[in-house]
């Protein structure tokens, strides 16, 4: 996306947007939102199918070490800042695989769904 001021954003790979009823959703927009919340220390985002959109936003989540919280307090608080079609319909909590580096793994996690 170009800004008014030639300022060039990217949003997201191709092979990371989730379409979902016909409509682009940004994994990182969601991931972003995510780590607003100060328990959130990792957070991917994957497509998950389903049925009647056919794929929606799934969340796998790390806590940030000796933080604590619940699926609804995370959807909750993903409420402010995403669209009702953006928010994620599900959040995995656990370890993320990352490679060496410590980039997380997508295709392992879309594997797990």
């Amino acid at each position: 996306m170009q800004h008014p001021d030639g300022y060039i954003e990217i949003r997201d790979r191709a092979k990371d947007i989730i379409i979902s009823g016909g409509e682009n959703i940004s994994s990182i927009e969601v991931e972003n939102a995510l780590y607003t919340h100060p328990a959130v220390g990792l957070a991917a985002v994957v497509a998950m199918p389903d049925e009647r959109w056919g794929e929606v936003p799934c969340a796998f989540v790390e806590l940030a070490e000796g933080a604590s919280a619940t699926e609804d307090e995370l959807l909750e608080h993903a409420r402010a800042g995403l669209a009702g079609f953006q928010r994620p319909k599900k959040i995995v909590f656990g370890e993320l695989p990352k490679t060496s580096t410590g980039k997380i793994l997508k295709t392992e996690l879309r594997k797990r769904i």
